[in-house]
């Protein structure tokens, strides 16, 4: 199977590093430029969705093995969304490998019968593979996913579970971290989005949660630290993951900002989910484009 079903992931294929980087930096504009138009026609988890669009974009687009045509392939890697509310950046990468249109999800969002909302849900949309929204329970679940996949004997699958730094003063989550280590899941990886911010105040007022790497690293995971908004340093951390063999699970700990590149967005806890004027779709739209093509120029 190939890395990625779609024609439209971005994929080395000779490509120079600093055109892979640039490719995916421009991908992951067009990404928050979606949720930005879609923050101005509906309540949107916009703060969360813009802090980990870099990485979204860098594992749907780059690093997973999917295939849009049979979302239900055995040998696919496997994605539960542990921060359910971060649905819609997930919706619009998915839609960038072909799963379906960005013009389905603008219709359908928070719409009877609609495929896409707040949370994503497996009912209606085969390319969801769990449902989630309650915090605290999708490490459990793709942790349980792993482990079935090592009893089945596939060993090149990997479960992708990405997490908010929130949603763990959740005890089931820990309970989760536990038993991955001690059943040596190596073919899980969890993606831990950290903006320091929940829904109500900063996560060092209302949980005191430390240094997160240094405790998945106590419970016995394999630990790598990035910039979660560095696309380098993204696809540097997914290429240079364990075999599916390995003794430990990972744990991908992305140091974020919540609303990140829109000014009057980033660390705001108001902006943890609302809506956007048209005024502000516009402004925050241009801020982004500016700062892209003050990096990449007329390339």
């Amino acid at each position: 199977m190939p890395d990625n079903g779609s024609e439209n992931s971005v994929k080395k294929n000779g490509r120079s590093r600093e055109e892979l980087v640039r490719e995916l930096e421009k991908r992951a504009l067009e990404i928050r430029k979606n949720l930005l138009t879609l923050c101005s026609q509906q309540v949107i988890h916009i703060g969360g969705d813009l802090s980990v669009a870099d990485v979204m974009t860098v594992l749907w687009q780059y690093q997973i093995r999917y295939d849009t045509k049979n979302p239900k392939d055995e040998s696919r890697d496997r994605f539960i969304l542990s921060k359910g509310h971060a649905a819609a950046v997930t919706s619009f990468n998915q839609a960038a490998i072909g799963c379906y249109d960005n013009a389905d999800i603008f219709r359908e969002y928070a719409q009877d019968n609609g495929r896409f909302a707040m949370h994503s849900c497996n009912l209606i949309n085969p390319h969801v593979e769990v449902s989630t929204g309650s915090l605290g329970h999708g490490l459990p679940v793709a942790a349980g996913i792993a482990q079935a996949l090592k009893l089945k004997k596939n060993e090149t699958s990997r479960v992708y579970v990405v997490t908010g730094d929130g949603e763990h003063g959740e005890g089931s989550l820990w309970e989760a971290i536990m038993n991955a280590a001690h059943y040596k899941l190596g073919n899980l990886v969890c993606i831990v989005d950290c903006n320091g911010l929940g829904f109500d105040g900063t996560l060092k007022d209302i949980t005191g949660l430390g240094d997160i790497a240094d405790k998945y690293r106590i419970f016995g995971w394999n630990v790598t630290e990035v910039d979660g908004h560095e696309i380098d340093e993204l696809i540097d951390a997914f290429d240079h993951l364990p075999p599916t063999s390995f003794d430990k699970p990972t744990a991908l700990i992305c140091h974020t900002v919540k609303g990140h590149g829109v000014d009057f967005m980033e660390n705001q806890v108001k902006w943890h989910a609302g809506r956007l004027s048209e005024e502000n779709r516009d402004e925050a739209i241009r801020q982004l484009e500016d700062a892209f093509n003050r990096k990449w120029g007329g390339q």
